[in-house]
């Protein structure tokens, strides 16, 4: 990445560019250091935003995007104990790449070797494609933190989950059905819907009105699916006009979690540099009994990494057991990532998008 464009869809086209680079010299690399070849690179939308500057955490072009890849340890430091070469691992991207910074800021999952110190590095869990393990960490972990660290979720709860098709969307859906709650989730495809029901949703509602293309109404029927009572979780990834008809469609006392504003990537820009947020209705939030909670995945564990340990034990612990199957609906070859990125912003993936960087086993 060259520069930064206004919108993704220029930076993807004009400040885009694949180039040869060295394999890392060794030679400069620190003892606890290990060099990753890469397999496989989730296409995320933290790296749309970032082409554009939009994303919270900024850093500055030339980069390579990639937040979280998978791959096979081609060389470690001397004094690297985690892991050895051969091994087939997943990359942490809260401690290595481009969302992180010092040293191993450059390194992303868009190449074909990385560098990462070795407490970024975990092993593959069982089971696992490459594929699987690049879209891991980063959805499970914001889907953990929201829902179960700030939403608490509970078995025999009812849990409304927006944009559940999407990579964390649905990493919300499967950690729900783990801890036994009810889900209730939304989008506006039909077909896609259908593999989100097929993933574990109890319930699935179309949001897409089909003559004006906008929010059609949903509050009647995620009340006639919980007996008139509404909902005691909701996981809003999308923000904008399906927050307020969520917060109609709760009970009282709810949590509602916001997790981000897919719908409206630009509120931070706003007009001619005007800050332009999204806005709740206080009216209701309040006559509810609403909890409402901002749920910044990590920004929070930037701020107390402790709160990391319980998750990633948990997560892996689940993985392990094979409690967890991440999904991945697309895979695109190393030579077509514009492709790649302009599928994920138009949001045609169920789960995980996938760049393919290399087919070696």
């Amino acid at each position: 990445m060259t520069a930064f464009s206004e919108h993704p869809q220029d930076a993807i086209s004009k400040h885009m560019k694949r180039r040869e680079v060295s394999v890392p010299d060794v030679n400069a690399l620190k003892s606890t250091d290990v060099v990753v070849a890469i397999r496989s690179s989730a296409v995320g939308w933290v790296d749309l935003l970032m082409t554009s500057g939009l994303y919270q955490h900024s850093l500055q072009p030339p980069y390579t995007p990639g937040l979280e890849y998978s791959g096979v340890v081609e060389w470690v430091g001397s004094d690297v104990t985690q892991t050895s070469v051969g091994e087939k691992v997943i990359v942490d991207a809260f401690v290595s790449g481009p969302r992180t910074s010092g040293d191993y800021q450059k390194y992303g999952g868009f190449a074909s070797y990385a560098v990462a110190p070795q407490e970024a590095i975990h092993a593959m869990p069982k089971g696992f494609s490459f594929d699987q393990g690049c879209h891991f960490l980063g959805n499970y972990e914001t889907a953990y933190h929201c829902l179960i660290a700030c939403g608490e979720l509970k078995a025999g709860e009812t849990v409304l989950i927006h944009g559940a098709s999407g990579s964390t969307g649905l990493a919300a859906v499967h950690l729900a059905k783990l801890v036994g709650a009810t889900v209730i989730a939304t989008g506006r495809s039909e077909e896609k819907l259908a593999v989100v029901k097929e993933q574990g949703a109890d319930h699935v509602i179309h949001t897409k009105d089909p003559e004006t293309g906008g929010l059609r109404s949903f509050r009647k029927e995620v009340k006639a699916l919980t007996g008139g009572r509404g909902v005691d979780v909701v996981y809003d990834p999308v923000g904008g006009p399906i927050s307020e008809e969520s917060m109609r469609s709760m009970c009282f006392g709810g949590r509602f979690l916001v997790v981000g504003w897919a719908s409206t990537p630009f509120v931070a820009k706003g007009e001619k540099g005007k800050a332009n947020p999204n806005q709740l209705p206080t009216n209701l939030i309040m006559m509810k009994g609403l909890k409402v909670l901002g749920c910044p995945a990590v920004i929070s564990a930037q701020k107390d990494p402790s709160i990391r340990v319980k998750r990633l034990q948990d997560l892996l612990a689940w993985a392990g057991e094979g409690n967890i199957q991440p999904y991945v609906s697309d895979v695109f070859s190393f030579e077509d990532y514009r492709e790649a990125l302009l599928h994920k912003w138009r949001s045609k993936s169920v789960g995980g998008c996938v760049l393919r960087v290399s087919t070696d086993v």
